[in-house]
C-alpha cells in the first residue's frame, strides 16, 4: 500500500455499492417478466436505498451527504478544472460525483416506487389496497389473459392509473441507465485526471490523499 493513501469508503459504502450494482442489473433485465426475482431485487433495492438515505446522516465522514454535497457554483468550478485538464482532487467524493450520486438516488426512489404503485394496482404488495395483508410477493402469472382475469377478481389493476404508474417506472429505470453510463463515464476520466484507480477504491476502500 502507498504511504500516500488514506481509508475513506467504510465497509459498508463498499458493500451498499456493489450489492445495488447487482441487484439493479437483476431487476432491469427481469423488469419484462411476471417474475419473482424482479419482485426480489426491487424489495432489496428498496432497503439498500432506505439503508444509504440513512447512512447519509449518521455514517462515517466521507459517506455523509454534508461531506460531498457542493453548491452549484463550486460543483461549475470543478468542472471548468476538468475540462481544461487540471481539475482539483478531493479525498471522497468530488462536487461533480455527489450530484451524480443524489441523482441515481432521487432516480431508484421514483423507480421503487412506481413499481410498487404498478404493483399495488395489480393487488399485491404493501400499497395494494388490503396493504401487506395482500402478501408481499405474488405468484408469476403464465400469461396476460390470467394475470387480467386475477386483477379483474381482486379489483385492481388496468386503467389509465396502472398504464401512468407503469409508463413512470420504465422512464425512470431508463433514465437509471443512463446516469449509471453518465456516472461510469465520469469515473474512468476522474481516474485517468488524478492518476488513480476509483473503481479499485470502491473494492478496498483505500484511495490517494490530496
Amino acid at each position: 500500500m502507498s504511504d500516500n493513501q488514506v481509508r475513506v469508503w467504510d465497509p459498508l459504502v463498499r458493500l451498499f455499492h456493489w450489492s445495488l450494482v447487482a441487484a439493479f442489473i437483476i431487476a432491469y433485465f427481469t423488469g419484462d417478466e411476471e417474475s419473482l426475482v424482479h419482485v426480489y431485487a426491487g424489495y432489496f433495492i428498496i432497503g439498500l436505498l432506505a439503508f444509504r438515505i440513512l447512512w447519509g446522516f449518521v455514517g462515517t465522514r466521507y459517506a455523509r451527504f454534508s461531506d460531498f454535497l457542493y453548491s452549484p457554483g463550486r460543483t461549475v468550478q470543478y468542472l471548468k478544472g476538468m475540462f481544461s485538464g487540471a481539475p482539483e482532487h478531493f479525498t471522497g467524493h468530488n462536487p461533480a460525483g455527489g450530484w451524480m450520486i443524489m441523482m441515481l438516488l432521487v432516480s431508484l426512489l421514483i423507480t421503487s416506487y412506481s413499481g410498487l404503485k404498478v404493483y399495488g394496482l395489480e393487488g399485491h404488495g404493501p400499497l395494494a389496497a388490503g396493504g401487506v395483508e395482500a402478501g408481499l410477493v405474488a405468484p408469476a402469472y403464465a400469461d396476460d389473459d390470467e394475470r387480467g382475469e386475477h386483477a379483474e377478481h381482486e379489483g385492481h389493476g388496468g386503467g389509465e392509473g396502472e398504464g401512468f404508474w407503469e409508463e413512470l417506472h420504465e422512464v425512470f429505470a431508463n433514465l437509471t441507465v443512463l446516469l449509471v453510463l453518465i456516472h461510469v463515464a465520469g469515473v474512468v476520466v476522474a481516474s485517468r485526471l488524478h492518476g488513480e484507480n476509483l473503481v479499485r477504491a470502491m473494492v478496498t476502500g483505500r484511495k490517494n490523499a490530496p
